[in-house]
């Protein structure tokens, strides 16, 4: 298998599939330790997505203060969802 220019071969696939087990057979608190280390590293910057981000939040923040957002109370929030 060809993935992203690296040969993906038998051996990666099982060495994954160790990987796998081994993570299973962990207490719940050493999995969060070991996912917390991959969307680390998975966690790459990316300034278009950035710059997507903050101008919507600029948008979002005028339209607030211009009063033209209808808001809802954190309580009306929680009711909606702990139904």
């Amino acid at each position: 298998m060809y993935s992203e220019g690296v040969f993906v071969g038998r051996d990666m696939a099982t060495q994954a599939d160790k990987l796998v087990t081994e993570i299973r057979a962990l207490p719940d608190e050493e999995k969060l330790r070991v996912l917390d280390a991959i969307l680390t590293d998975l966690d790459k910057p990316d300034q278009e997505i950035d710059q997507v981000w903050a101008e919507e939040a600029r948008k979002r923040w005028s339209s607030f203060k211009a009063g033209h957002l209808q808001t809802v109370s954190y309580e009306e929030l929680m009711r909606k969802y702990n139904r």
